[in-house]
């Protein structure tokens, strides 16, 4: 028996909630790679590490808000804990892979091409773990093809967007690459949930009305959205990210930094003797002045 599915029991809501999510988890992933571009060492490898579990929380808590809007009309809905916080793993440790990648090989074709095929195919595997991770009376189906073409979309996806990550610094631009980085990924949710097919047991328990997942997942997407919050005051508060850039390249040639504040300094070739102390000094080595 197939089942009657609803992907949009609160309308809008969700999926724009969604959207708004991903493009904040790929506004921040693009922000902390861009600032890690400008440091070194242990600096650079956690400003990696922010944006990747920027970008890893926003993907999952996008996939997982649009999913509060998908019921079973037959049969209730329920989630699997550990398979769910396991697609979250994935999500963040994949997502690390493709802009650890990126953050120290730079926008070469072949570390764009790796890192965006494994960022984006640990995308689509996030999509699909957590839908493993749903537990009701049948099975799910996908069309090959369907399902084919959302793994396309979130590979191109992901690697636009590391390319945006090391290509583009103004804070207007990359909050454009965010927004087309959001309507990606969005894309290959829906995308994948046009793949799908639900298909119930015989014996299948109607779903009592009014039930739905919220209050399973609501509690699991607290900590994953506490984090993104936590991740927009750092980069709100840090000042290369505020003043556009680190001090030294804003710096006029020829000037130097003491005690705090610009000064400038003159090369010695190009400082200016006046006349009067030129005369002053010839005088001085005259022998009658010794």
């Amino acid at each position: 028996m197939q089942g009657t599915v609803d992907g949009f029991t609160y309308g809008l809501v969700t999926p724009v909630t969604a959207f708004l999510m991903a493009c904040l988890g790929a506004a921040l992933g693009l922000r902390c790679t861009t600032r890690s571009l400008r440091t070194r060492g242990a600096s650079r490898a956690g400003w990696l590490a922010l944006g990747a579990t920027s970008i890893g929380s926003g993907i999952w808590t996008m996939h997982f808000i649009a999913m509060l809007g998908f019921t079973v009309r037959e049969a209730p809905v329920s989630y699997d804990r550990p398979l769910t916080y396991a697609s979250l793993a994935v999500a963040v440790g994949m997502v690390g892979v493709g802009i650890f990648l990126v953050g120290y090989r730079g926008a070469t074709r072949m570390a764009l091409v790796t890192g965006g095929t494994i960022t984006g195919l640990g995308v689509a595997s996030m999509h699909y773990l957590g839908m493993a991770g749903m537990n009701f009376e049948g099975l799910f189906e996908y069309d090959t093809l369907t399902v084919a073409l959302s793994v396309v979309i979130a590979v191109v996806a992901a690697t636009a967007a590391l390319w945006a990550a090391v290509s583009i610094h103004g804070f207007l631009p990359s909050l454009g690459a965010s927004v087309v980085m959001g309507v990606a990924v969005s894309g290959m949710h829906y995308t994948g949930m046009a793949a799908l097919q639900v298909h119930l047991h015989p014996d299948a328990v109607p779903a009592p009305p009014g039930e739905a997942p919220t209050s399973l997942l609501l509690p699991m997407m607290i900590g994953p959205g506490c984090f993104l919050l936590l991740a927009a005051v750092v980069v709100m508060i840090d000042p290369l990210v505020v003043s556009g850039g680190p001090a030294e390249a804003r710096r006029l040639p020829g000037q130097a930094v003491r005690g705090g504040g610009t000064v400038t300094s003159i090369p010695a070739q190009r400082r200016h003797t006046p006349p009067y102390a030129t005369a002053a000094r010839k005088a001085s080595r005259q022998p009658w002045n010794r």
